[in-house]
């Protein structure tokens, strides 16, 4: 099939050739078998979108993100989980316990080529839809607890988008938890020069030093833990233990911060 994504849209292109690379990749430290598939039916060269730090860092960022959200699901088991800007994220196969109610949500061009490969089911929806615009929280059950993927979205926003996507969460949702990928400020300013999102039309809005940052955004938000994803990343390369070890380079990656409403935590 033909693409015809928005530049913000061409990014998700990124976290789909990787982890197909990785798959396919002896001793592979994530398996995607749809996104292999995907790849594959696209006729998709990932030369473009699978370089080495970048590589690295979605390695990484699934190997975080799949660990925090099992460690909810498990104390959680009939969580709501909502997956922001979601891509073609096959998350749901990897963490699902047989009762979790998942939702899927990202702009429209997204979602037409997402629904070629995924199937929606009695615990699996898909919403059509920009998660700044008011309307998809309605199509989300609520009374249950419910927790928020924002993986590879959040930097591609302002602060005022970053604060009404929060403000409408908050509002109809008064019980949740959020996992976010944050990105350092001295990263957005070099999005041009990104060894992936740089071949792309896409820009980086929004980075912050601290997840503390978000806390003036949301009423009641707080903090819990964040990881970086050089944490990971130092486990597997000799430019992961630097980047995981030296101290100047330390914070110089994106991290996965963990957040919850503060009188439920």
């Amino acid at each position: 099939m033909e693409l015809q994504l928005g530049d913000v849209q061409e990014t998700m292109l990124i976290p789909l050739a990787i982890k197909a690379n990785e798959t396919l990749r002896e001793n592979a430290r994530i398996c995607d078998t749809r996104a292999v598939e995907i790849v594959k039916s696209l006729g998709l060269d990932t030369s473009k979108y699978d370089k080495f730090m970048s590589h690295e860092g979605v390695v990484s960022r699934t190997i975080l993100f799949d660990r925090e959200i099992k460690v909810w699901i498990k104390k959680y088991p009939d969580t709501v989980c909502v997956n922001l800007g979601c891509g073609l994220d096959g998350r749901f196969t990897r963490v699902d316990n047989g009762k979790i109610l998942w939702y899927d949500i990202d702009l429209p061009d997204t979602m037409a080529v997402r629904r070629h490969f995924y199937q929606e089911s009695d615990r699996v929806k898909m919403i059509d839809g920009s998660v700044l615009e008011k309307g998809w929280t309605e199509k989300v059950e609520k009374g249950r607890k419910t927790i928020f993927l924002a993986e590879g979205l959040l930097m591609y926003f302002s602060e005022e988008q970053i604060r009404r996507l929060l403000k409408q969460i908050r509002d109809d949702f008064p019980d949740f938890v959020l996992l976010a990928e944050l990105m350092p400020p001295f990263a957005v300013k070099g999005s041009k020069h990104h060894d992936t999102v740089g071949k792309t039309k896409a820009v980086f809005r929004w980075g912050c030093k601290s997840g503390t940052e978000l806390q003036p955004l949301c009423p009641g938000l707080k903090l819990v833990k964040e990881i970086s994803f050089n944490e990971v990343m130092k486990r597997f390369t000799f430019f992961g233990w630097l980047f995981g070890t030296l101290p100047g380079l330390k914070n110089c990656n994106d991290r996965l911060a963990v957040f919850v409403i503060e009188e439920q935590y």
